[in-house]
């Protein structure tokens, strides 16, 4: 599941006989890559229960997403973020109401390249390194090195998460590179050992360096973890979202309860995810 993800469209093929309440359900998802290996694996448990049913998964950001979803080009839109006012707007116009369902928490984390010996950042000095007022690690207690800082495309729900709750709105380093997936972040990320970057915490892995964060001015730094995530002890953390047109309600019914019932919040909890129950 950790692995580096830029677009991946999953359909799958039934390999089990199915029950007597069994449904089937075929739909289209795309969107978030944050939501992607969530829901590459809630398509794959529902297929797997239920004789017939085809769901494919697509990435390539929120806001790629909920524009499929207005193009009448995708079922589900899975997005980071919220949908934002004039999205909500364009689809009312096109006769759409809308479903909104958190399906998911995320927690993000802040990543270096493992040889990187800083270990904690305050959120302060997180909003100068990605503003690009601090651009050398040894201005934050680092070896003498120059940051390279990575973050997702402007497109992603990610990208405007974290400018909104760790920059407090302000806009990254015209010399930040834009990366197109979280699985393009970790790659990079790893590959360069001044650099930094952001990414939910399902997607940590030994290629990268989790970085703990104060949100007090230093008092205390928390580890950016599923559990301190779901204890509310780490502060960036976020639902996830499925929207969907209330016409295709009745169609994917089944698949909607099956996310949201105790296996399919197991299914979050295992893929490195905080479920809502």
């Amino acid at each position: 599941m950790k692995q580096a993800i830029w677009m991946f469209s999953l359909m799958v093929a039934l390999l089990v006989p199915t029950t007597a309440h069994a449904q089937k359900v075929v739909a289209k998802i795309k969107g978030s890559d944050t939501c992607l290996p969530l829901s590459q694996k809630f398509a794959e448990v529902y297929s797997q229960k239920n004789k017939g049913s085809g769901i494919s998964v697509l990435g390539g950001g929120s806001g790629v997403g909920i524009a499929a979803l207005l193009s009448n080009t995708t079922d589900i839109a899975q997005s980071s973020r919220k949908m934002k006012l004039d999205e909500k707007m364009k689809l009312q116009k096109a006769g759409h109401k809308v479903k909104e369902v958190i399906v998911a928490y995320d927690a993000l984390a802040v990543v270096v390249h493992p040889a990187n010996p800083i270990s904690k950042l305050t959120r302060e000095q997180l909003e100068e390194i990605f503003t690009g007022k601090i651009t050398n690690w040894k201005q934050v207690g680092g070896s003498d090195m120059k940051i390279i800082v990575y973050s997702r495309e402007t497109s992603s729900g990610t990208y405007e998460f974290f400018k909104e709750h760790v920059l407090n709105k302000k806009n990254f380093a015209p010399s930040a590179l834009l990366l197109a997936a979280t699985g393009a972040v970790v790659q990079s990320v790893s590959q360069t050992k001044g650099a930094i970057g952001y990414i939910g915490v399902a997607y940590i892995d030994k290629q990268v360096k989790a970085i703990d964060v104060s949100y007090d001015q230093g008092k205390t730094f928390v580890k950016p973890t599923i559990a301190n995530a779901k204890s509310k002890k780490y502060p960036v953390t976020r639902p996830l979202y499925y929207y969907y047109a209330t016409t295709a309600e009745k169609t994917i019914k089944p698949f909607m309860d099956f996310i949201l019932s105790k296996e399919g919040q197991h299914i979050v909890q295992a893929e490195g995810y905080v479920p809502t129950l």
